[in-house]
């Protein structure tokens, strides 16, 4: 058993100011010489931007319905072996998720699972003693799970916060004043990727001195720290002594960057060395390279740029043309695609790797949880293998003559089933992007492609590990 501090920082619904919450406290818990974990409940890819920068460590997804529950507290537990304190942020409104009649896939299913304390944010501008209405309700609807307090965002004043306070049986934490200088740009997504010259460290100073004074941050560290002791795992080694298996190059800058930190770990737990490029700024690939890994992001932001990249994008038709696996989810999809047709009209040339065109739409075309049971054998494992992602687009494909489609996917919700998962060659993208958790032989059997031709292994040494399958 071991003691890990942690704290589950829940709304009543999106947009009344978690994120915000999350990186005050952090910035000010780190100001304290404290070593911060962060993860974010649910599929979002964007927040966890927001918490690297803020922690200076990978942000951790945990999802119960994607990973299951016994990977949520497995991957909790090794992933906060080195931090002082965890702050977990969460998804939508505390008890939304997968199913509006159980509690699975939410915030508050994964509070369950991790044993923490739970305070939740209500955006209580325009409110007083409504908020003692909403606390009871919220605190009484479960009784398994810990509601410890709550925090009001966007409060009028301090007098504001001192009514509140009066009404309320239960613990109020503090409170934000309204500050739209101090608000994060969104796009249609949700929030803009986090970059250093948006989350400046001058701005994180800011947020800590709020959280310092609006805050009572001692008791929040109080209640973070009242959690139960959580059963460990048999640690082994944390650090590779194998010669890596392969070398798998990672698409990451401003066009390509929605990863789930898990799966980056888990392939480098089968023996993957992964190396970083950008398709936007370098010239050539990185030597050497397997496969290849395209992520989600905003290539339609940047298709000018990427179409401009002649270089880059001949390296990567000839990288397919000798036959090495090439992966894409949803924005690398597109890159992938022959072209991109922008909402203006505009078309742009992509990789032509797999023969359809990609069209950017102004509505929604789908945003949900979906199961993959692949149809056939490809180099993410055999037909019959399942697993489990999340959809979030604005785009669609048009006419697919000339590719396989490998997936059946069924959406959770409604349960309507598509064939999906494009592949000509060696080539594998879809519009889902895959928790690898829910099924751990998938970056098994892309690191043994990636792999089979190398001979002898690359080298020994290699990054710390810090999730391996479970």
């Amino acid at each position: 058993m071991r003691e890990i501090p942690r704290l589950v920082i829940a709304g009543v619904s999106s947009g009344v100011g978690k994120t915000s919450l999350v990186l005050a406290l952090t910035a000010a818990l780190r100001k304290r010489g404290l070593r911060v974990q962060s993860f974010k409940c649910g599929p979002d890819y964007l927040d966890p931007t927001y918490h690297r920068l803020a922690s200076g460590r990978p942000c951790h997804n945990l999802d119960s319905w994607m990973m299951g529950s016994q990977n949520v507290a497995a991957s909790f537990e090794r992933i906060t072996r080195d931090a002082d304190i965890a702050l977990i942020e969460g998804v939508m409104g505390l008890f939304d998720g997968a199913s509006p009649r159980s509690d699975e896939g939410s915030t508050a299913h994964i509070a369950k699972i991790v044993q923490a304390p739970v305070a939740v944010v209500i955006d209580a501008s325009g409110m007083a003693r409504t908020i003692a209405a909403i606390a009871h309700g919220l605190q009484n609807f479960d009784p398994d799970l810990a509601v410890k307090g709550f925090v009001a965002n966007r409060v009028g004043s301090r007098g504001h916060i001192d009514i509140l306070r009066q009404a309320m049986e239960m613990p109020l934490f503090g409170g934000f004043p309204k500050r739209p200088d101090l608000s994060w740009p969104e796009r249609h997504l949700g929030l803009v990727t986090a970059d250093s010259q948006l989350l400046t460290a001058a701005r994180l100073d800011e947020w800590a001195q709020l959280c310092e004074e609006y805050f009572d941050v001692e008791q929040l560290l109080s209640l973070a720290r009242s959690a139960p002791p959580l059963a460990t795992e048999s640690r082994g080694t944390d650090r590779r002594t194998e010669p890596y298996a392969c070398r798998i190059g990672i698409a990451m800058d401003e066009a390509f960057h929605f990863y789930y930190e898990a799966n980056l770990r888990m392939l480098e737990a089968e023996g993957a060395e992964l190396v970083y490029f950008s398709p936007l700024a370098d010239a050539a690939l990185p030597p050497d390279l397997d496969a290849l890994y395209f992520g989600g992001g905003y290539p339609e932001l940047f298709a000018s740029d990427l179409t401009g990249g002649l270089a880059m994008r001949e390296q990567i038709r000839e990288f397919a043309r000798r036959g090495r696996p090439i992966y894409g989810e949803c924005g690398g999809l597109m890159y992938l695609s022959r072209s991109i047709k922008t909402r203006d009209g505009q078309v742009y040339p992509m990789l032509d790797l797999l023969p359809f065109e990609v069209t950017m739409h102004e509505r929604l075309q789908a945003l949900g949880y979906a199961e993959v049971e692949m149809q056939e054998d490809s180099f993410l494992g055999a037909a019959g293998m399942r697993f489990r992602g999340h959809q979030f687009r604005y785009s669609s494909v048009n006419e697919t003559s000339g590719v396989s489609c490998l997936y059946r996917v069924r959406k959770r919700r409604g349960g309507a089933i598509e064939a999906e998962g494009y592949a000509r060659d060696n080539v594998l993208a879809s519009y889902v992007h895959a928790h690898w958790a829910s099924n751990p032989e998938i970056p098994r059997a892309f690191v043994r492609r990636a792999g089979a031709e190398r001979r002898p292994a690359i080298s020994s040494g290699g990054p710390d590990v810090s999730i391996s399958p479970s």
